[in-house]
């Protein structure tokens, strides 16, 4: 216990760097659901799950929980390189206080930054360039995190609704379909949804297409 102490207090630098090491991994853990949304490929992943959910027209099923359980682990599946650049050049160093704070920041930053770059439209990036008044910088280094983190998060909102709407076109197909063969029959009071949504089911499951939409996710991200 005595040791435990001595290492935590203030009164020796060893201590003070402990409680600093300590204070920002607690930060960086409160601020981790923030960065998991806006600076990785989940908000691609769950906007995408979530638009095949409404395209089948099966309410709760799958569940949210499993939703977002998926989009997760595909995500860390996506960022594992980049979450081992960020252990070996950035938290490792710090950690070995081969470097100070700041600069492991920066190398974090610029590990995001590189990512992000990679994936954000040129015209959403020019958007917040222009209103927050920066200058164009020379290369992705020198981008602000402040304004490439909203670019990247607007331009994975745009390709998970390209890839929702190419995903609707065959099940609202199956949709008219069957509402126009109801209609021929006379059969108006019969709710259209309710018939079409076996066969929603059913194409969804000849094609494989939960393999389908992983495998474009998944390719949409190289």
């Amino acid at each position: 216990m005595n040791t435990i102490e001595s290492l935590i207090s203030l009164d020796t630098p060893s201590g003070t760097a402990t409680s600093v090491k300590l204070l920002v991994l607690l930060t960086l853990l409160s601020l981790a659901p923030s960065l998991l949304i806006l600076m990785t490929c989940f908000t691609r992943v769950v906007v995408v799950l979530s638009f095949v959910r409404s395209a089948l027209g099966t309410q709760q099923t799958p569940p949210n929980q499993l939703l977002i359980g998926l989009a997760l682990f595909i995500t860390l599946f996506v960022m594992s390189p980049i979450i081992s650049d960020l252990n070996t050049q950035a938290l490792k160093p710090y950690m070995n206080n081969d470097i100070s704070q700041n600069e492991a920041f920066d190398e974090a930053g610029d590990i995001m930054k590189r990512f992000m770059a990679k994936h954000t439209r040129s015209n959403d990036l020019e958007l917040f360039l222009k209103y927050g008044k920066y200058e164009k910088p020379e290369k992705v280094e020198d981008i602000p995190l402040v304004a490439i983190v909203p670019a990247y998060a607007i331009s994975e909102l745009k390709t998970a609704f390209q890839i929702g709407f190419m995903i609707f076109i065959p099940f609202l197909v199956i949709d008219m379909v069957v509402s126009s063969v109801l209609m021929s029959m006379g059969m108006m009071m019969l709710p259209p949804v309710m018939i079409a949504l076996p066969f929603k089911l059913l194409l969804f499951i000849l094609v494989d297409g939960w393999h389908l939409i992983v495998e474009s996710l998944l390719v949409s991200m190289q």
